[in-house]
């Protein structure tokens, strides 16, 4: 019954019941100091916050909330003439078939004129994976298809390395866990250090993400991450694109 309904959602494309838009956050490069990527973030159409928004999402209407947010992230993102790659984040749990759940976001896509390889699809490790295979299933159909991809909120979560020896994303979300203080915090530097190391054999792209602090940024920068995100360099916001503080 569970699986029929995704793919019946999938579909026939329910529409979610509240209305969403999308904030952007940039994802920078401090040693080229450009924006790298945007990450879309949901709203709600009326003001309302991401929390109210997935207050909102249940079971029944998951499939057709993730569908909306990858949808609505693509318009936005072209309304405010976003000058890098996009990154959506989606809901595991809420695909079905990943060729048939893509249908909305290919779509989409052609309809606005984004390029598929300008597309990131970030999987939270927050969302407990009822089904791993299911995941590695999804995450290789959408590489297939030439988008990017990422694994986000990483450390904190239920994959972890697991995950990263079953796929190798093109990047690498460190949680925020490990990100605060690590400018005074010896044991998080060697973590993210051997880490990143690790990423760079791999051939995966880390980001250090939630940085607030020029410490933390620069501790960072100094381990080799220079992809970065954070209220450091500029908060979400609605509307046009967002510029860093370094380019202010």
């Amino acid at each position: 019954m569970g699986s029929r309904l995704a793919c019946g959602a999938c579909r026939d494309g329910g529409e979610f019941e509240k209305s969403i838009t999308m904030a952007f956050q940039p994802i920078v490069d401090v040693n080229a100091r450009s924006v790298f990527a945007h990450e879309a973030l949901v709203r709600g159409a009326d003001g309302a916050s991401a929390q109210d928004v997935l207050a909102a999402v249940s079971p029944g209407n998951q499939y057709a909330f993730d569908q909306a947010c990858r949808v609505r992230a693509l318009e936005c993102a072209v309304e405010a003439k976003l000058p890098a790659l996009l990154s959506i984040n989606f809901l595991p749990n809420a695909v079905y078939n990943p060729e048939h759940c893509l249908r909305a976001t290919l779509a989409a896509a052609e309809r606005v004129g984004w390029p598929l390889a300008h597309i990131i699809f970030e999987v939270t490790e927050h969302e407990a994976i009822s089904d791993p295979a299911h995941l590695l299933s999804i995450l290789r159909t959408y590489r297939a298809r030439g988008f990017q991809t990422a694994i986000d909120d990483f450390g904190a979560g239920y994959a972890g390395l697991n995950l990263l020896a079953d796929f190798q994303p093109d990047l690498l979300k460190l949680d925020i866990g490990l990100i605060r203080g690590i400018d005074g915090d010896r044991v998080r530097q060697r973590i993210v250090h051997h880490m990143t190391s690790l990423c760079a054999d791999l051939g995966v792209r880390v980001i250090g993400e939630g940085v607030e602090t020029a410490g933390e940024s620069s501790a960072l920068r100094d381990i080799g991450v220079v992809l970065q995100q954070g209220y450091h360099f500029a908060q979400p916001s609605t509307g046009a694109a967002v510029v860093p503080e370094f380019q202010r």
